[in-house]
């Protein structure tokens, strides 16, 4: 762990989600509104303010959680002066479909065929609500509902099912970076990141408080927040590797070559050869690795594989790159009924997850990773190969494992990721969301 001192952070004016991690098993709902009333949605923000959650005594049990955040557009349509406006940086303002290119969505994952109304410019606002129970959630959605000055354009409804697993079948959550000053206890493995590389107002990796958006009331306690709503092909992952395995056994072992870790959670570089579900169920040894010294060369976990492309880890130790500086804190949950375990045959259902992302920076963390780790092989000296789980591919792509005496090389691979939509948000302090509410001229 790091030797510097936690950062006193003022939890009370953070939103919650920013730094607490969810319940392992919860339901949700992820609303998007336009913006029709001003005055009346500034009045509504007024009312809803109590309800909204900070990150203070997280810890202790509670019904639900309520954040808020806003699009640039949203800001724009609620009377944010242009000042403070054009003090937000370009990415933001531009929005999510506009920087399609830098994130490498092409083909069925243009924006061009995004679920409505993403990438429309009529996001203003999007509301999450995060309840351990289906029970717990009918309270903050009344509260939603009692928003005015609005139209409702979008509902999900996500969760998380018993035993944490994700679409693909592999435990999800594990790995997000350990928030100095967050006031909860670091796992092992967890990199001890400064604040100021997710929050507005603190120091960062470099020492230094990046600017954030003008007039500071606005600005500190705030996050960037990239909504990303990802359907994923089950059926063809499964087909997939299923076509390429010598065995059952096999199976299961090129499914983690290319995730990085065995579906129980259980990471290869800890468990190369056969699953440990025991590993893999333990926070306090199931991210406890690194990869210079242990596995250089990707025997045990390709350099191509997800989980070592989204976060090296140690492994650009002496380059120009700290990876540190590109850490986001990200929450997951599933929409869409379980695909039957076993089956290979698409049942035509809708089915992923919805992703948010948050950071002090877009470029510098979101769109970073996507553009120079999860499309891009040049950083880990593996050519035109991406992220062969995640990234889009223009057409068929390949995948190397690296092995003794021969690699295996898996070619063919398919999309097995389409983004049906995204949204780039800021989610303000609590004080922050007062001076929104305000009353203008």
């Amino acid at each position: 762990m790091s030797a510097r001192p936690e950062p006193r952070l003022d939890l009370g004016d953070i939103q919650g989600t920013v730094l607490r991690p969810r319940p392992a098993v919860c339901q949700g709902v992820y609303l998007l509104y336009r913006i029709d009333d001003a005055a009346a949605a500034r009045r509504a923000l007024r009312e809803v303010l109590p309800a909204v959650t900070s990150a203070t005594h997280m810890d202790e049990p509670r019904p639900f959680t309520f954040n808020i955040v806003f699009t640039y557009t949203g800001l724009a349509a609620l009377g944010v002066p242009e000042e403070s406006l054009e003090s937000f940086p370009q990415e933001f303002r531009y929005g999510m479909a506009a920087r399609k290119d830098v994130l490498g969505d092409v083909g069925a994952s243009d924006p061009a065929q995004w679920v409505d109304p993403m990438g429309t410019g009529q996001v203003h606002i999007g509301v999450v609500v995060i309840a351990r129970e289906a029970g717990g959630l009918a309270e903050p959605l009344a509260i939603a509902a009692g928003l005015a000055g609005v139209s409702q354009l979008y509902r999900c409804d996500v969760y998380i099912p018993p035993g944490g697993r994700e679409h693909f079948g592999f435990l999800e959550g594990i790995g997000g970076p350990y928030v100095l000053g967050s006031g909860i206890e670091a796992l092992p493995g967890q990199d001890p990141v400064m604040p100021g590389e997710f929050i507005l107002g603190y120091e960062d990796e470099s020492g230094q408080v990046p600017a954030m958006p003008y007039p500071e009331i606005l600005g500190r306690n705030g996050t960037f927040l990239a909504f990303r709503q990802v359907a994923t092909d089950v059926a063809g992952f499964r087909r997939y590797v299923k076509e390429q395995a010598r065995s059952p056994e096999d199976e299961e072992l090129l499914a983690a070559k290319i995730v990085g870790r065995w579906r129980s959670g259980a990471p290869l570089a800890l468990a190369p050869e056969r699953d440990d579900p025991e590993l893999g169920a333990d926070p306090h040894r199931n991210n406890d690795f690194a990869y210079r010294d242990d596995d250089p060369d990707g025997r045990r976990v390709p350099r191509g594989a997800h989980i070592r492309r989204v976060n090296p880890r140690d492994s650009l130790t002496g380059s120009i790159v700290d990876a540190k500086i590109h850490r986001m804190v990200r929450r997951g949950a599933l929409y869409g009924p379980l695909l039957p375990e076993g089956q290979i045959e698409d049942d035509g259902a809708e089915r992923g997850l919805i992703f948010i992302f948050m950071g002090a920076s877009l470029v510098r963390q979101f769109e970073f990773i996507h553009q120079a780790w999860i499309n891009n092989g040049d950083f880990v000296e593996l050519g035109d190969e991406t992220d062969p789980l995640v990234s889009i591919h223009d057409g068929p792509a390949t995948f190397t494992i690296p092995g003794k005496p021969v690699r295996r090389r898996l070619a063919g691979l398919p999309d097995f990721v389409t983004i049906r939509g995204g949204e780039y948000c800021f989610m303000p302090g609590l004080e922050a969301l007062a001076w929104l509410a305000a009353d203008r001229p």
